[in-house]
């Protein structure tokens, strides 16, 4: 009589299998993309003409391909262009060195002075993704801290903190994120 061979139970092999993959998808670490949040303007209607903007409404930034800050033409530093954007965008009344002012009438917030200040920002190409994502979070903290003031003055609320659609609403309006970024070009790199 011939000698049985052993058969190996490869009944458990699926088990064994599902709950190696299970473990590694449990175990591995996904990286998320991460980008900017910003509401784009509308499309600019071809047959309509740009506004003219003052000069005194703009505040050039420029980042060079060395990752030098250029601001109004004068050498700018990363540690201080939070506080030259929030002063430039703030209310200055009858002083002709800031952004006219509009008065908009802005439900829940009442007559409110809006600055009439763009933050223009053009990149070098050769700028590194580091100083743009800096120069980014920079801007974005001018705005907020400004709408956290507005906030707390009219809700007593940080702008972080309000739940209510109509208060967010007011105050989006009453101080929008005006930011121009041009197309990136060769600036130069002094």
């Amino acid at each position: 009589m011939a000698r049985k061979l052993p058969e190996v139970n490869a009944g458990s092999m699926a088990d064994i299998a599902f709950l190696l993959l299970v473990f590694f998808l449990v175990t591995t670490t996904m990286d998320v993309d991460t980008g900017l949040i910003r509401k784009l303007p509308p499309p600019v209607d071809p047959n309509q003409k740009p506004p003219d903007i003052k000069e005194r409404n703009i505040m050039n930034i420029l980042v060079n391909s060395r990752d030098r800050l250029l601001v109004n033409n004068k050498e700018g530093s990363l540690y201080t262009l939070k506080d030259e954007v929030k002063d430039f965008m703030s209310i200055h009344p009858d002083n002709l060195s800031y952004p006219d002012i509009t008065i908009k009438n802005i439900e829940l917030l009442g007559d409110v002075p809006t600055s009439k200040g763009l933050v223009s920002l053009k990149n070098d190409r050769g700028t590194s993704y580091k100083m743009y994502i800096q120069v980014q979070n920079e801007l974005a903290r001018a705005f907020k801290e400004l709408k956290d003031e507005l906030s707390m003055e009219k809700f007593g609320k940080k702008y972080d903190k309000l739940v209510k659609e109509d208060q967010i609403n007011a105050i989006d309006e009453a101080i929008p994120m005006r930011i121009s970024e041009a197309e990136p070009q060769n600036i130069g790199g002094n």
